[in-house]
């Protein structure tokens, strides 16, 4: 039944989209915007959803792929994570969106052709990309699986300038061709929907809390913010067998936390009489929050040789040196993972059956879809289900 009522849901957006456009006074004036003006060129070979300028709307859009080379896997998108980054370089936040920009770096889908050198992947596996699609492959950091350290740069999936000069193209479009070496192999009996969230959220936590041992059963753990990679952190921690506590500035999030997530306890973070109670009692912290926030009271939580994680993006970090110091604790960055963590955390994933918890939308949502997300307003991860709603554009 609920299934039944999301098609209908999904038709009703999809016809809502093509009426409003077919029927607004600019469109009667002029041919088919999506054939005369929203494409590169004759030889377009993939269609998909671009923002033009940095009011970071998205509409229909056809560009050119690139061709097929030996090592490389061509894939049909079946769906599409939707993050943060793609609000900021469709709003152009940074300065360097390049229009048209075609977001998108959470990607799952099936093989549909691969090059002549390709041995890992075949027609017909599920496959997934990440937020990056290149780097030079010859440095310590790519030797090590580390690509995303890439000495040289490694090359994001969208907004980006590839080895060819090319602009990089996202996942809210029908296919992408990627070399070998940055396609995950997903399981088949675990669903592509829940696969692209882990290609970004999923992996920015998981690398951390592998890298500094955050999987040791009874150690205990503090979750800072609760959103797309906050809910994913709690997720893993539970499969790790640790104590899991969350922090949050709101007390709405409590419930579900608890009951929806599993978390063991739930700490306003703004209370400071529940804080001062905690003093030394995490193994590990791992933050996510991107809001400003202050560092010292949660540092006071750790215990001696703890560890915070940061993997959220305040504009500043500030603390005393003192939290660093008295307790031999720290502090470390992380921004997602390289190769073998990523492919690593898709199979403990399917074997730990470790969903995240996300909503499915047509792509025609998409621009709705980025608003919310500004506002925090999604449980806890947006997915396009490119392959049921593309086509009907």
């Amino acid at each position: 039944m609920i299934g039944r009522l999301r098609d209908l849901r999904w038709r009703w957006l999809i016809f809502h989209y093509k009426y409003k456009t077919r029927n607004s006074p600019e469109s009667k004036n002029k041919s088919d915007l999506s054939l005369v003006c929203c494409s590169d060129g004759a030889n377009e070979n993939c269609v998909g959803y671009a923002a033009r300028d940095p009011s970071g709307v998205l509409s229909h859009y056809k560009f050119n792929r690139r061709a097929l080379g030996a090592d490389d896997v061509s894939i049909r998108i079946t769906h599409c994570g939707v993050c943060y980054a793609d609000v900021i370089w469709s709003r152009n936040k940074h300065g360097d969106s390049k229009y048209p920009l075609v977001p998108g770096h959470e990607i799952a889908g099936v093989v549909k052709e691969v090059g002549s050198n390709c041995h890992r992947f075949k027609v017909g596996d599920h496959v997934g990309v990440g937020t990056y699609v290149n780097s030079c492959r010859d440095c310590e950091y790519c030797n090590e699986g580390l690509e995303v350290d890439c000495v040289k740069g490694s090359v994001y999936t969208f907004n980006a300038v590839d080895a060819d000069g090319t602009i990089t193209k996202g996942g809210y479009s029908s296919h992408i061709v990627v070399h070998e070496r940055y396609c995950f192999k997903i399981p088949d009996n675990y669903p592509l929907a829940s696969a692209a969230p882990l290609l970004c959220a999923g992996i920015t936590v998981y690398a951390p809390m592998k890298r500094h041992k955050m999987n040791q059963p009874g150690k205990s753990l503090g979750v800072i913010g609760l959103g797309g990679l906050g809910h994913m952190a709690v997720k893993f921690g539970k499969a790790f067998g640790l104590n899991v506590t969350v922090f949050s500035t709101s007390i709405s999030k409590k419930e579900e936390a608890l009951s929806q997530l599993g978390a063991d306890k739930f700490v306003v973070s703004s209370d400071q009489k529940q804080m001062a109670s905690l003093v030394k009692s995490f193994d590990f912290l791992i933050d996510t929050a991107s809001g400003d926030h202050p560092f010292d009271p949660y540092m006071a939580l750790l215990k001696t040789g703890g560890t915070l994680a940061l993997v959220g993006f305040p504009s500043e970090v500030k603390f005393s040196p003192a939290s660093l110091n008295l307790g031999m604790k720290s502090i470390s960055g992380s921004v997602t993972g390289g190769t073998k963590d990523t492919q690593e955390m898709i199979d403990f994933c399917a074997a730990q059956g470790i969903h995240p918890m996300i909503e499915i939308i047509p792509i025609q949502y998409a621009t709705e879809a980025l608003e919310r997300l500004v506002k925090k307003d999604v449980k806890y991860r947006f997915v396009i289900d490119i392959e049921s709603s593309l086509m009907d554009t």
